[in-house]
């Protein structure tokens, strides 16, 4: 699954001139934290809701609405602006995005084109419910948790396991554990839990979880 299958297109974008009132108002209106900043096309900066919060007057000021107002008006997008952006190609796999925002601690990414024109944006929403699809939680799937030893042929052995039940296999996932260990995530529509318990088992296989997540 690429960037580009998730991100929101046409992203809303601003001007470095554009005043915070108005870019704070584009925010409010649409429903969005962040916008693009883009100077002839070009993008130059992000701002959102963080950075319009922290140039704007305390709940405690004395200042009237219409003051406040009018000091934000005359604040121009580039004075607030977060200059070093971090951006991710829309041919990007959406795990690279995922990444980014883990690895950087944001929330959201604005999304490029291989000439470099902003194309989308791709928020952590959009990472969770990718993650929803991609488990098919939705649909409610069955969950096989399998702990493994990390050698050669686990993964063909434990495919052929469920494929001589007659079961599709719908996903499969595998996270390194301590001391050369990994789970072993199979997901998909297995009636038979207890049967499919009982082939590992004679395979040598230890399941520490079997059971339905999601919602059908």
């Amino acid at each position: 699954m690429l960037v580009q299958n998730r991100m929101t297109r046409q992203p809303i974008t601003v001007a470095p001139t554009t005043k915070v009132d108005e870019a704070s108002a584009l925010m409010k209106q649409n429903g969005i934290r962040r916008l693009p900043v883009l100077d002839n096309g070009k993008l130059v900066g992000i701002i959102t809701d963080a950075d319009l919060m922290r140039v704007s007057p305390s709940a405690a000021t004395t200042l009237s609405k219409y003051e406040i107002n009018s000091l934000l008006a005359k604040i121009a997008v580039r004075d607030v602006m977060q200059k070093s952006v971090i951006s991710v190609n829309e041919g990007a796999p959406i795990e690279e995005a995922a990444l980014l925002m883990s690895r950087n601690r944001i929330s959201g990414l604005p999304v490029t084109s291989d000439v470099g024109t902003v194309v989308g944006v791709i928020t952590e929403t959009d990472i969770f419910d990718a993650f929803v699809d991609i488990m098919g939680l939705e649909e409610g799937k069955t969950r096989f948790t399998i702990e493994v030893e990390n050698k050669v042929g686990v993964v063909s052995d434990i495919a052929g396991i469920f494929a001589e039940a007659g079961y599709n296999i719908d996903s499969f996932v595998t996270c390194r554990k301590a001391a050369g260990k990994y789970d072993i995530i199979v997901r998909g529509s297995f009636p038979e839990v207890e049967g499919l318990k009982a082939k590992l088992a004679e395979h040598g296989y230890n399941v520490t979880q079997a059971g339905r997540i999601g919602h059908a």
